[in-house]
């Protein structure tokens, strides 16, 4: 979709939007508060929120979260508190150990002060308005959102520790470690060198003599793996007398709103520019974080306002203050850095003792800790905890006399996943942002800023640990040979204020500059480059930048990938027509994965293809489950065949390109019919988005219906800027994406999907799928006057 499309399409949707709503003002008398708290919403659904006070602030900001997402709240916490199973069972249990296992358990307000200098008060006041929206929903339980009424449950109150919990963070690397640590095992350190690409440095991952590597294959971290996955329910988890009931309430509550609920209704990307390469003279920024495009939304947007705060953009709902957005002073985003947090330890055990390891010749004794998990239809289970001098203890062999560890710097102080930010929100210049980001350590991220002073600059953050010994690409043993020595100061990691080029993008891909000094604690995995490469050929190409053209660059579905594979089509030949004119189709083809394109769909196809069949050809089978390929590595060797192929390697490469390609002209005719027009890349039955609520597949056809969002046609892929993943079905990529003028903050742009709420009661519960799906945007209002003009709902909470 065009930059003027994209417009246009904004503008017409304002008054459909207007005419789902009528606007209103209501008061709330809400317990807690210490003064009157105005909340206007806007037309979009994003709530601004207008306090006297700091308490009351972000009181009100966890009272309108929880509001709008009770249910993604409820699952969270149960998630944080290892509570699980007292919702779902016994198969739940493995989640439960593993979260209590993997649970902070430091002085607690010593850790929430890390976040802020009154991060102890300002994270109590969130919780204490999460309560308060909790009690109020409680004493009337049939405004509960559906959910609770088709588990049969009900919402429990939130403590601190909630909040901090690290069970949502992207953390680490130790399921990588053991997979190439069992790739290496299988077929060498030089082998594996070769089909992975490890960069910019070369890693020592040879495995200790004395690990077993048999052992990798076991489920060893199933506690760790447990504890971070996705919940899944189950059709049996559901009331079905409730879900009959709740359905029909619900049709009567959506014909009430107005709202049409039908159904056509795991990377990040992000770059600043300077004024003197900008249309506007101001410096601009644009972020669009990658994580799992879900139903509700990971992301949650609001604007808060009290004296001393004045920022808005995007979070986490369930976490107080704004990870991605602007203040009066300067507009920040993240992406991932890669640094590496997590090491997986090996234990000798003492055979007449197996509570005891050897640590520097001498045995030492795990320490413990009793839990007692409730466990829904049946009895409370009992359990003991296990900790080395490393870490939580997953596994322990009783046979082989072993036990593993895994040692997370996450569970350091101060490491909950993006509650930093709080010191962010009220940077106002460069040297205050920066000394914000030295308390960030978890995510690792490439933070960005832009200032109204025309500054730019990027900081690396994360803790990160340093190795001086050994890689961490591998496993290793606890016996005290292999020790970190301490963390690098976030300060000391790599960054830059006001490049000489005029702007900066970070894409997950490699940006370390290689006269950077402290490598022993900088990563050695890192995304492919394809996506950056693309970015900086735009930024590059243009000296008047205007806040149209990185909307654009935001979404734009131009593959570099395409541009290096589809010349390599250009010497064959085929002798089926269909295949023949296809080919010819896509050498003359634009490289851009367009939902229009049948071209695209064909390239995307057969990409595919390559890349299913290398892995097939190039990974001996006993490490195939070990090592991904990464584009990067695959192009490279179909540019270059003599590194694969030896003798006669252009014909055998050859062979390869062209049997990838008939499959891929086979796989459409068989999918999508013999009528080729009809093979375009964006379609229901090809490249869409089909947002599936967590209980979207498990109650019955009209619920899910109603829960369930989409689909809609997509374009792009995994390697391109509009990121949409790898798989039919867009499951990941950027819900929220923004893109910042510092010259006039009421320029700056968002999006989010499917909508505010989680309720699917609510007009906003999907109202911006289309928008978004379309990568169109809705103006982020600052300034008070204007998001008045647009407020379609004001609520005065009171004491």
């Amino acid at each position: 979709m065009s930059t003027k499309k994209a417009i246009v399409f904004a503008v017409l949707f304002f008054p459909t939007c207007f005419s789902l709503f009528s606007q209103s003002t209501r008061a709330i008398k809400t317990p807690g508060l210490t003064g009157k708290v105005d909340v206007l919403r806007d037309t979009w659904g994003v709530n601004h929120i207008y306090a006297t006070n700091q308490h009351d602030l972000f009181f009100a900001q966890g009272y309108c979260a929880a509001k709008d997402r009770l249910f993604q709240f409820e699952i969270w916490r149960r998630q944080a508190t290892g509570t699980v199973a007292e919702l779902l069972g016994e198969r739940e249990l493995t989640r439960d150990i593993g979260t209590r296992l993997f649970k902070f358990r430091g002085n607690m307000h010593a850790e929430l002060q890390r976040y802020h200098p009154q991060g102890a008060a300002i994270i109590q006041a969130y919780v204490d308005g999460v309560n308060a929206c909790i009690s109020e929903s409680i004493a009337r339980p049939e405004q509960l959102p559906v959910e609770f009424k088709l588990l049969h449950t009900l919402p429990q109150p939130w403590t601190p520790d909630v909040v901090i919990s690290r069970h949502q963070g992207l953390l680490g690397n130790i399921t990588d470690e053991i997979k190439t640590g069992r790739a290496v095992a299988a077929i060498g350190e030089r082998q594996v060198k070769d089909l992975m690409w490890f960069h910019p440095k070369d890693p020592v991952i040879t495995l200790d003599p004395t690990i077993d590597s048999a052992m990798l294959s076991k489920d060893i971290i199933q506690l760790y793996i447990a504890s971070h996955s996705a919940i899944k329910f189950r059709q049996e988890d559901v009331d079905a007398a409730a879900a009959a009931g709740a359905l029909e309430d619900l049709n009567n509550q959506v014909a009430a709103t107005g709202a049409a609920y039908t159904p056509d209704m795991e990377g990040s990307n992000n770059w600043i520019v300077s004024p003197s390469r900008t249309a506007g003279g101001h410096a601009m920024l644009a972020n669009d974080p990658h994580r799992g495009i879900a139903v509700p939304s990971l992301r949650y947007m609001v604007h808060l306002v009290a004296p001393g705060w004045n920022v808005e953009g995007g979070g986490e709902p369930e976490i107080p203050g704004v990870s991605i957005g602007h203040n009066e002073h300067g507009a920040w985003g993240l992406t991932i850095f890669e640094t590496d947090g997590e090491d997986l330890y090996v234990y000798d055990l003492n055979p007449a003792n197996l509570q005891e390891y050897r640590y520097q010749g001498s045995w030492v004794k795990f320490t413990s800790i009793e839990e007692t998990i409730p466990v829904k239809n049946a009895a409370p289970r009992k359990v003991t905890l296990y900790y080395s001098r490393h870490g939580p203890v997953t596994f322990i062999d009783s046979v082989r006399h072993k036990a593993y560890a895994v040692r997370c710097a996450w569970l350091q102080p101060g490491s909950a996943p993006y509650l930093a930010a709080l010191r962010m929100d009220q940077a106002n210049s460069w040297e205050s942002f920066r000394e914000a980001c030295s308390y960030s350590f978890i995510p690792a991220e490439n933070m960005v800023w832009a200032d109204r002073k025309g500054n730019i600059g990027w900081q690396a953050v994360g803790i990160a640990p340093v190795r001086k010994n050994f890689s961490g690409l591998v496993p290793v043993p606890g016996d005290g040979r292999y020790e970190w020595d301490g963390f690098l100061l976030i300060k000391e990691l790599p960054h830059v204020l006001n490049p000489a080029q005029g702007f900066f993008a970070t894409a997950n891909q490699q940006v370390t500059p290689p006269d950077y000094t402290h490598w022993n604690a900088i990563g050695f995995n890192w995304a492919d480059n394809y996506r950056g490469d693309r970015i900086n050929e735009v930024l590059q190409s243009n000296n008047h930048i205007t806040m149209q053209e990185l909307e654009a660059l935001q979404t734009d579905y131009y593959s570099l990938p395409a541009k290096a594979l589809v010349p390599l089509l250009s010497t064959l030949a085929f002798s089926d027509p269909v295949t023949a004119d296809f080919l010819n189709r896509v050498l003359a083809w634009d490289r851009r994965m367009l939902k229009i394109s049948v071209c695209a769909g064909v390239y995307n196809e057969w990409e595919k293809l390559l890349a299913a069949r290398a892995s097939r050809e190039w990974i001996p089978a006993v490490a195939r489950k070990d090592i991904d390929l990464q584009l990067t590595t695959v192009v490279d060797r179909l540019q270059h065949p003599g590194k694969m192929y030896g003798s006669d390697s252009v014909s055998r490469r050859d062979d390869f390109l062209k049997a990838c390609f008939q499959q891929a002209i086979d796989t459409l005719r068989a999918k999508l019919g013999p009528d080729t027009s009809r093979w375009q890349y964006g379609q229901a039955a090809y490249k869409h988005v089909l947002m599936v609520h967590p209980l979207g597949r498990v109650s019955n056809d009209s619920m899910d219906s109603l829960l369930n969002v989409g689909p809609l046609p997509r374009g792009g892929s995994s390697h391109t800027v509009g990121s949409t993943g790898s798989s039919d079905n867009q499951v990941h990529g950027a819900s929220f994406r923004m893109v910042a003028d510092t010259g006039d903050w009421d320029n700056t742009v968002m999006i989010n999907t499917p909508g505010q709420s989680g309720d699917p009661r609510s007009p906003f519960y999907k109202n911006l799928f289309s928008l978004w799906a379309n990568d169109g945007y809705f103006p982020a209002y600052y300034s008070r006057k204007k998001i008045e003009a647009v407020t379609v709902d004001k609520t005065v909470l009171t004491p």
